[in-house]
């Protein structure tokens, strides 16, 4: 039955790609009492699905999406954006109809627009991405994954049911997150760009300059906690840097322009200009909410 006449919390619930994320997500939805009908998940991974199995975080694991999808109501694909194309290009006759369905992927503009061109008419996708996450990978590390107080961004399509964005947002909010934003595909991957994938590149950088392994023994927090997020998945994030080029391309061109300007203030030794400067982009910071 359609998620819009059956609430999300009496369907079962399934997830694609038990990582990270995919675990963080069955173990939310069981702390918030959600999947009444059961939590289930579908990995190529037998030791996360049995590890899962046995901790309770669901009910039931698949290797194959064939047996799982027509049983949920709600489906959260938690895998990276070609792959989120390709599962939906695959198996979207597998879905019961009236199936609401959503993603994590980091780059909406692909998936908004595949979606908006292909999805079966009987069912609902609504693009989604949870700002929240860890530099470590896998399903054993979904604990120290915390959603609570965290941002959600959706992306509707132009065809999303509002009965469905509403269920969706209510499921969202008791999770944990604090704040969801409604925007489009092409919003989200431009702020996107700058407030998740630059930093990646900057982190990345700031390594990458530097092989001396003793650096470390002069660092006083700063270094560490700007460099926290270099212990990245990899694959994942050239697959984002790569899929959202031409915003973060333009990110980093906006940043290195700043980097410019500081670098001449101190080659210049400008004192004054650049404590206003400082002093501006403190203020700034000390704003942004």
């Amino acid at each position: 039955m359609p998620p819009a006449m059956k609430t999300l919390e009496q369907c079962a619930l399934g997830i694609v790609g038990l990582g990270l994320m995919g675990g963080a997500f069955a173990k939310a939805l069981g702390r918030a009492g959600l999947g009444r009908a059961g939590v289930f998940a579908c990995d190529t991974d037998r030791g996360a699905l049995k590890a899962a199995e046995e901790t309770g975080d669901i009910d039931q694991g698949f290797l194959s999406p064939e047996a799982m999808l027509p049983r949920c109501g709600l489906v959260i694909l938690c895998v990276n954006p070609s792959t989120v194309l390709d599962f939906m290009g695959k198996w979207m006759g597998a879905f019961a109809s009236g199936t609401l369905i959503t993603d994590i992927a980091g780059v909406k503009g692909a998936v908004a627009a595949a979606m908006e061109r292909c999805l079966r008419p009987d069912l609902d996708f609504i693009p989604g991405h949870p700002m929240a996450g860890s530099e470590k990978g896998g399903y054993a590390q979904a604990g120290s994954c915390d959603f609570r107080g965290k941002n959600y961004i959706l992306t509707p399509l132009r065809r999303t049911k509002p009965e469905n964005l509403r269920a969706l947002k209510g499921l969202i909010t008791r999770l944990g997150f604090g704040r969801i934003t409604e925007t489009t595909a092409e919003d989200h991957d431009r702020k996107v760009a700058f407030t998740s994938q630059l930093p990646h590149v900057i982190a990345a950088a700031l390594i990458d300059c530097e092989a001396d392994p003793s650096i470390l023994h002069f660092g006083g927090g700063s270094f560490e906690d700007l460099t926290r997020i270099a212990l990245l998945n990899a694959p994942m994030w050239a697959e984002l840097f790569l899929e959202n080029r031409h915003e973060l391309l333009g990110r980093i061109r906006q940043f290195r322009q700043s980097l410019d300007k500081i670098e001449n203030l101190i080659q210049g030794e400008e004192r004054d200009g650049l404590a206003r400067t400082l002093e501006m982009v403190r203020d700034r910071r000390s704003c942004l909410t």
